[in-house]
């Protein structure tokens, strides 16, 4: 018998999780090439909360992470950001993001964008193994880089993919580092991000918070001269 019913096109959603401090053009081309090479119809930013390997590690606060992913993605209409992480108590774990990604989007084929770095050490991961029957991971990488045998033989087969991604030079350390001594970062990060950096007087020891939230309380230092305010 044939089946005359129209069957509705599965969407592919895609989840770039990242603590976006800042975010900066290697992530928005990531997101594009991924989108591209697997025809996904949107693609998600969760900027993290409280993101559990780099705990003790310095970083800007919520709110700024997510209003900077949110001015960097405003002109693509495939873009979206979400707070999941931001609004979850406790350290993010990228099952928890999923679960939340997968309660709000049903019917959608999920594909994780991470850096291939961290990707080569998922199987330290809250629940590793699970995340591949959630999602198909996506490790973006620089030019030549390549995970271990050994780590290739645990992966899942044909649920993991590597994708070379030259604009991967630039890294939210390298920006903020450029910030902190003065030095432009125009061009490496959206003329939003760079403006919204300029006006929070964002990078400067004084706006430096730990992973749980408290404040880093060091000298203050005043705004540059072409920032508006």
């Amino acid at each position: 018998m044939i089946d005359n019913t129209p069957h509705q096109k599965t969407n592919r959603l895609g989840i770039m999780g990242g603590t976006f401090d800042p975010i900066h053009h290697g992530h928005l081309v990531a997101a594009s090439e991924v989108a591209a090479r697997f025809e996904l119809d949107d693609v998600v930013f969760v900027p993290t909360g409280e993101p559990w390997q780099k705990h003790g590690r310095r970083v800007s606060s919520g709110e700024d992470r997510y209003l900077m992913t949110v001015i960097a993605t405003a002109s693509n209409p495939r873009f979206s950001v979400s707070r999941c992480d931001l609004d979850r108590q406790g350290p993010t774990y990228t099952i928890d993001t999923l679960r939340d990604i997968q309660s709000q989007h049903p019917n959608s084929e999920l594909y994780f964008i991470t850096g291939a770095d961290a990707l080569s050490k998922i199987v330290t991961w809250q629940n590793w193994k699970q995340l591949f029957s959630m999602a198909h991971f996506v490790g973006v990488t620089r030019p030549g880089y390549t995970i271990s045998e050994e780590l290739q033989q645990r992966l899942p087969e044909g649920r993991v993919t590597l994708l070379e991604i030259p604009a991967l030079a630039i890294s939210s350390t390298e920006c903020r580092r450029r910030t902190e001594e003065g030095m432009p970062v125009w061009y490496l990060v959206p003329d939003g991000v760079v403006q919204y950096i300029a006006k929070r007087n964002l990078y400067r020891p004084h706006e430096s918070y730990r992973v749980d939230g408290t404040a880093v309380a060091t000298a203050p230092v005043p705004m540059p001269p072409d920032a508006y305010n």
